[in-house]
């Protein structure tokens, strides 16, 4: 084992195990059984830096400030990133606590609230893509495209949303903070949601951008930037799949950086809003000196820790 440092990037729809569990005490409860299976990663002497989506959430928080615009000012979309940073990663850093606790592990778990810096010149900005809020009807999202600047599209049949860019992360702001916290031995909560888009002016001012980062991006980044030994990404299945759903599938135990990048470029096989991004960043990750990653649900990130299960990635 090389320097014991372990990020793990879980998703947000993982905190909602369905339609009929998404208040914020079933969310607590599915954090709990998250963060269980981390502690427990901990005891067996890993250092870890905990990373979350905050798809779902974000999605909850704009839907309230948009009931409430009749009454309230609307929430922006980097402040609403920032709440759910807040919120989830108090629900995970509670539950770290009392596992830890339960476990008789001296540690102490923290959440920093991550800005994450992307380009004001990245493509992203030029063709927006990732719809957020509410469906509306094409009058009204007429009306917020004039008066608000949106991208708005119509979507599937089912109305019309807004789109914002989803811009590649250049650098984590908080990095060195996250740095000297685990150099100390403390669990960090971190870049939730891919963290809060942010770009510099020419002075070097920082300013918040109505984007959305993805989080296994901005996750990889991070990874590389702290040096970390290995890369989890804790996801919906056990294991990667080729032709995932198909009368041929076939789960794939590991795969080389070479493998990973055939079978992105042969395309069909890893969907470009799901596993694509995924794989994408081990590969980052482990071109910038990476020893390992695995992706797995959270339920078996210890096993697939110790080898038996999930997917393997490795530089050869």
């Amino acid at each position: 084992m090389g320097n014991n440092i372990a990020v793990i990037a879980i998703g947000g729809n993982s905190l909602i195990a369905d339609k009929d569990h998404q208040t914020v005490p079933d969310q607590y409860k599915a954090a709990s059984e998250t963060a269980w299976h981390i502690a427990n990663l901990i005891k067996n002497g890993w250092n870890v830096v905990l990373t979350h989506g905050n798809g779902p959430q974000v999605g909850f928080i704009l839907r309230r400030s948009e009931l409430a615009a009749h009454e309230l000012h609307e929430v922006p979309l980097d402040v609403c990133g920032a709440d759910s940073q807040g919120a989830i990663g108090y629900a995970l850093q509670q539950n770290l606590y009392n596992h830890f606790r339960r476990l008789r592990i001296d540690k102490q778990a923290i959440t920093v609230v991550t800005q994450v810096e992307v380009g004001p010149d990245d493509p992203a900005f030029q063709n927006p893509s990732k719809p957020i809020g509410s469906f509306m009807d094409q009058d009204k999202a007429m009306r917020r495209q004039k008066k608000d600047g949106w991208f708005v599209i119509e979507d599937a049949g089912r109305g019309w949303r807004r789109v914002v860019p989803s811009p590649k992360p250049v650098r984590i702001v908080e990095e060195q903070v996250i740095k000297d916290l685990v150099a100390v031995g403390v669990v960090v909560i971190a870049v939730g949601g891919g963290g809060i888009p942010v770009v510099a002016d020419v002075e070097g001012n920082l300013r918040g951008v109505a984007a959305v980062i993805d989080k296994d991006y901005a996750t990889a980044l991070l990874a590389g930037d702290i040096g970390a030994e290995l890369f989890i990404i804790s996801t919906s299945v056990e294991k990667v799949a080729l032709n995932y759903g198909k009368s041929n599938q076939q789960w794939l135990d590991h795969l080389t950086v070479e493998q990973a990048k055939a079978h992105l470029t042969e395309g069909g096989h890893f969907a470009k809003g799901s596993m694509a991004p995924k794989i994408q960043a081990c590969i980052s990750f482990l071109e910038k000196g990476g020893t390992k990653a695995i992706i797995t649900n959270p339920e078996n990130i210890e096993r697939a820790v110790a080898g038996e299960t999930g997917t393997h990635i490795t530089p050869e």
